[in-house]
């Protein structure tokens, strides 16, 4: 399993890289990674490209992964499926950059329910029954099988929405009091 930060969004709501931004020490893409690897895991970045030489210069000790230039998507799918490319066999354990208030606790019961409950292809927290796609453990299978309809042209919408529907799913709801570690944000004035 590779646990991946997910960087590469365009960040035009909030007008500034998202995983650059400084919380305390340490950036929100260095405190994400910081948390994944609690879970006993190595770690990478998804990036794209016009962030590589930032990320290089500020995070120099990071795994990081560029979008693949031959897949046409945008938005998660394209950082998901480009670190899928690269790493076929591996499951993925996503983490948004934008989750700055994400408890390890939570990524460890997490990674725990995928040890003990194999058969799905993505394990992930709930939130009234809706999904939250970007804190989730996809597997090698489950991303093939997005692959294959992608390149198929059978993925008429390439939204993390969309995907969730095409695969198995084993959803844990967001324990009493967490919700918080869900927010992301947008905005510079919620950060």
């Amino acid at each position: 399993m590779l646990g991946v930060i997910l960087c590469g969004g365009e960040s035009t709501r909030m007008g500034t890289d998202k995983g650059l931004i400084i919380a305390g020490t340490q950036t929100w893409a260095g405190s994400a990674a910081k948390k994944m690897a609690t879970v006993g895991i190595h770690v990478a970045l998804s990036i794209n490209d016009r962030q590589l030489p930032h990320y290089v210069q500020q995070l120099p000790n990071e795994r990081l992964i560029p979008d693949d230039p031959t897949l046409s998507l945008k938005g998660p799918l394209a950082g998901i499926l480009s670190v899928h490319n690269k790493y076929p066999t591996e499951d993925l354990f996503l983490l948004a950059c934008d989750l700055p208030f994400m408890e390890p606790i939570l990524l460890k019961d997490l990674y725990h329910r995928w040890r003990q409950n194999k058969g799905a292809q993505v394990y992930l927290y709930t939130a009234g029954g809706e999904p939250e796609p970007l804190c989730g453990i996809y597997t090698s299978p489950g991303l093939a099988h997005i692959t294959n309809l992608y390149h198929e042209q059978r993925l008429p919408r390439h939204s993390m929405k969309y995907a969730l529907e095409q695969l198995t799913v084993d959803s844990l709801p967001i324990p009493e009091g967490k919700k918080q570690c869900f927010e992301n944000f947008n905005y510079p004035d919620a950060s």
